[in-house]
């Protein structure tokens, strides 16, 4: 039989405390619900990051009829997502629901590795900016709301986080004298999962390791507050899934699909 799940911490023990299912629970405030059949488990909640997303975890046959549950009750805007495979079988299994995009969940559960990153990598500081001391990350205050824009417009126009948009709480960057260089948001995020967006490198500034510093720095931030932190990136993106790497972010596929029509 199909339950409610009301308590974030039954949620937690009924999907192994899967961090893609606990960030999309958002710890189960507002409009967020969750759902539990035997070996599966789904959550779904509203407008985070940019879409009504329904994450889903467990036996294919079991998750399967908590999606159709789920898409019943909630509506046809929300998009089921979840470890490919496990998407794929899904999604044979329900009419109306289709493929639509793949791309990488990537989780840290623990404070970010050193900064020079794994051996072989290049550390952070090579190709020097100058010969002064390394640019400093910190947060950004809101008169920086513009050029943040502007950054991102110019150098990562598919962010799905901007300034002012729902969810996005704050910004963390670095700056060569006083131009802003990187930039990555916290956004999103659940109580017990920081969710790490917005990343973006001026083109001029790029192959310096500033992003990965910016990105470290949000990371260790989000770890400290909510326990854990986790992004989602292109996997063509193989510079980026290669820094979040070396900052000590585990990667999985994970697919999207969508109610068709």
């Amino acid at each position: 039989m199909i339950h409610r799940l009301g308590d974030p911490g039954a949620l937690r023990a009924a999907c192994g405390d899967d961090d893609l299912v606990v960030w999309t629970a958002q710890d189960l405030r507002g409009q967020a619900r969750a759902w539990a059949l035997r070996q599966a488990v789904v959550a779904a909640a509203p407008g985070i990051a940019r879409h009504d997303r329904l994450a889903v975890w467990g036996d294919p046959d079991d998750a399967a009829e908590l999606v159709r549950h789920a898409l019943a009750e909630l509506g046809p805007t929300y998009r089921p997502l979840g470890e490919r495979e496990l998407m794929r079988r899904v999604a044979a299994r329900l009419e109306g629901v289709r493929e639509s995009g793949a791309f990488s969940w990537m989780s840290l559960q623990g404070p970010p590795r050193a900064r020079t990153g794994q051996a072989g990598a290049p550390p952070l500081d090579a190709a020097p900016l100058d010969t002064g001391p390394p640019p400093v990350v910190g947060w950004l205050d809101g008169d920086a709301e513009q050029e943040i824009t502007a950054l991102l417009a110019g150098d990562a126009p598919s962010s799905y986080a901007v300034p002012g948009a729902a969810g996005v709480r704050r910004w963390a960057g670095v700056r060569v004298g006083r131009e802003l260089a990187a930039v990555a948001a916290d956004a999103w995020s659940a109580p017990s999962v920081g969710l790490l967006a917005g990343v973006a490198t001026a083109a001029r500034f790029r192959g310096r390791g500033l992003a990965e510093r910016v990105c470290g720095w949000m990371s260790s931030q989000l770890v400290a507050t909510h326990g854990r932190a986790a992004l989602m990136v292109d996997d063509v993106n193989a510079a980026a899934i290669k820094v979040y790497e070396r900052i000590g972010y585990r990667r999985r596929l994970v697919l999207a699909c969508h109610v068709a029509g």
